[in-house]
Order: structure tokens, then C-alpha cells, then sequence
């Protein structure tokens, strides 16, 4: 139990960050939001996942991503898939020219479904997908230039690309993907209404437990000695090298870490969102995920999720106020948190807070003894 504690929590620190992000989610939010304003948080919660994912990749692995909407974007689409036949059933579709496949099928003259399509009638077979289509895809991304050796810069523009590139793919091959407009129109998973608003609210609750528990699972990795490889490595990975480790493989693991939870964000964003489309693929959403970690705190598990709410509480009012500056004000933020705070959120309330409150426990815990005295 006490292992428990300390590796997946983070001890008694990081039981009290958990705490408070659980309050936020679970009660704080439900308690002042209405269901049009929840369902809004729980997008940006899935958003949060990327965020969390740069942690790991960036953060601890030292590894900079630009392309890591390509795997939230991978995790939605095979969702989406499921999702995008369920609701097309031949009685639903009976007025197509052929029943049975996705409407952007039917417009595309395609008259049957494709292989790679037809698993997906399974829900197990989607929710493996979800997790191994990114992972086995960042794998050949990842062992590709990491056994080269190719990383920073290098390795930051090249993701780009992909991401690039996968946009691209998706866009052009309409009569598979949706083409521009993606897979839209869905409507239920295994026969439930995912449209209702008691649905909504269950899909936040389980996207924030989903979160939580994502966190866990980057503290246990991140306090075990691959952890503290991960820091040595990012900090000096000769010396990791020179010990006799295969830096390469920390990368690729880490790497394959973090597009498995980003997929998890793509997936949860096509349930509460009813949509996935090569928007969420390419380099601006990319750049945006590393946004979120960046003022969250790119070391910072909890703050990489209050980083993501931010900015997109901000993106939401901004453009809602000043349609026509709000890029310039979003830039702005960006900019000014980035020269203000370099280690985003998180690094200002180690700066400015953590003494503080570690002060003010230390004389309540004394407290009893010397009244005791």
C-alpha cells in the first residue's frame, strides 16, 4: 500500500495536487457550470492528455514533438470508425445507392466497405486500436530516428512533417476518411445516445477519471528507474550512453507512451464531441498541445492539465469578445508567460508558493507537540 502510495500517487505532495484537480473536475466544475459549458471543459480535458503526453516526451524524455496531433488525431479516427458504422446500418442508409457502408462512402461512388474499415464493427477491436495504431505508428516514427540518432531540432521538424503529411493523406483520400470534413454524424455505441446530456455528463466524469488515472500511470513510470534514465538522458545523454544503456530504446518507449495517451484524448474528443476531422491532425493543433504544456509547466504532470484549461477557457473568451483579435491575444499569453514564468504555471507556484505552504505545514504539524509540552 505504502508503494502504492508513493509511486503511482507521488506521496503526500502529490496526493494533495490530486486532490485538488479532482475537486476541480468533479465537483468545483459540475457544481458552477451548465451542460453546454461542461461539455466544453470535458473537450478541453481531452486536450489535456496530449498535454500530459508532452510531459513525458518533452519534458522527461528531453524529445520535442511537434506531431503529436497526429496522434490524438489517429486515436479519434479509430473511434470514430466504430462510431461512423454503427450509424450506418442498412436500414438507416436504406436510401443510399448502397446500404450498409458511411454516407461520404456512398457520395464517393465506393460500393464496398473497405477491408481496412471492416474490423471495426467490433468495439474491443477499436478501443486495441485506439491504443496500438498510435503506439506501432510512433514506433516506426520513433525507431527510425532514434536508432540514426536523429533528435532535436531534427527530430521537431521531421514530426512536423508527419503531421503535415498525414493531413494531407486524410484530406485526399475522401472516399476512406471523410476527406475534409472527417467522420461526422455519430449518433450512438452500442445502441447508447451519445448525443443526450446524461450522456454528456457521464462522458466528462469518465474522461476525468480517465485523466487521473493517466497521471498515476506517468508517476509510477516516472519514479521508477527508467524515470530517473529518462532525466539523466535528457540531461546528459552521452554519460546514459556511455554507461552501456541503449538510449535509443528510452526514446521510442517514451515516445510510444505518450502517442497511446494522446489516442486516448483523440478518443474520448470523438465521444463527447460527435465528430473527428483532419483539423485535429495537422501542425496548428500540434503546436497548440505544446502550448498547453508549455504554460501548464513542461515538467509538470497536474500542471500541464491546469495549462490546458487556461488556454482554451481563453481561446473560448477571447474569440467570443474580439472575434478579430483573439489570435493576437492568445499570442500574447503565450509570449508572456513563456518570458515571465519559463517553466509555465507549475514552475511559478515552486518559485513562489511551495516554501510557503511547506512552511505553513510544518509549523501546523508542530503545533500539537508543543501544546502537548
Amino acid at each position: 500500500m505504502q508503494a502504492f502510495y508513493k509511486k503511482f500517487v507521488g506521496g503526500r505532495s502529490g496526493a494533495i495536487e490530486l486532490a485538488i484537480l479532482s475537486a476541480v473536475i468533479f465537483v468545483l466544475l459540475p457544481a458552477t457550470l451548465d451542460i453546454f459549458r461542461l461539455n466544453l471543459v470535458g473537450k478541453y480535458l481531452t486536450y489535456a492528455f496530449a498535454a500530459v503526453s508532452l510531459v513525458m516526451v518533452w519534458g522527461y524524455g528531453g524529445v520535442l514533438s511537434l506531431g503529436q496531433g497526429v496522434f490524438f488525431g489517429l486515436g479519434g479516427y479509430c473511434m470514430a470508425m466504430f462510431l461512423k458504422l454503427e450509424a450506418s446500418d442498412p436500414i438507416s442508409t436504406m436510401h443510399q445507392t448502397t446500404p450498409g457502408i458511411p454516407d461520404f462512402m456512398d457520395w464517393n461512388q465506393i460500393t464496398k466497405l473497405p477491408a481496412f474499415w471492416v474490423p471495426f464493427h467490433s468495439l474491443t477491436f477499436s478501443l486495441i486500436a485506439v491504443l496500438v495504431v498510435p503506439a506501432v505508428f510512433a514506433y516506426v516514427i520513433g525507431a527510425t530516428m532514434f536508432k540514426r540518432r536523429v533528435s532535436g531540432v531534427y527530430f521537431s521538424i521531421i514530426t512536423q512533417a508527419v503531421a503535415a503529411i498525414l493531413t494531407i493523406l486524410v484530406v485526399g483520400q475522401q472516399g476512406w476518411t471523410g476527406g475534409i470534413n472527417g467522420i461526422t454524424d455519430l449518433k450512438t455505441m452500442h445502441g447508447w445516445d451519445i448525443n443526450t446530456n446524461s450522456a454528456k455528463y457521464i462522458l466528462y466524469y469518465v474522461n476525468g477519471f480517465l485523466l487521473l488515472g493517466v497521471i498515476m500511470v506517468c508517476r509510477y513510470v516516472l519514479s521508477s528507474k527508467l524515470g530517473r534514465l529518462l532525466l539523466a538522458m535528457r540531461d546528459r545523454e552521452d554519460r546514459v550512453r556511455f554507461s552501456g544503456y541503449d538510449v535509443a530504446n528510452f526514446k521510442i518507449f517514451v515516445f510510444c507512451l505518450g502517442a497511446a495517451i494522446s489516442a486516448i484524448g483523440g478518443a474520448m474528443f470523438t465521444l463527447q464531441v460527435g465528430f473527428m476531422s483532419p483539423s485535429f491532425i495537422g501542425i496548428v493543433p500540434s503546436i497548440e498541445m505544446v502550448i498547453f504544456a508549455a504554460i501548464g509547466g513542461r515538467m509538470s504532470l497536474v500542471g500541464a492539465v491546469y495549462g490546458t484549461l487556461l488556454v482554451n477557457y481563453g481561446k473560448s473568451t477571447f474569440s467570443e469578445s474580439f472575434p478579430s483579435l483573439w489570435l493576437l491575444l492568445m499570442g500574447g499569453m503565450f509570449i508572456g508567460v513563456v518570458l515571465l514564468f519559463p517553466n509555465g504555471l507549475a514552475g511559478l507556484y515552486t518559485t513562489l508558493l511551495k516554501g510557503r505552504v511547506e512552511r505553513l505545514r510544518v509549523r501546523f504539524a508542530r503545533k500539537p507537540a508543543g501544546q502537548h509540552a
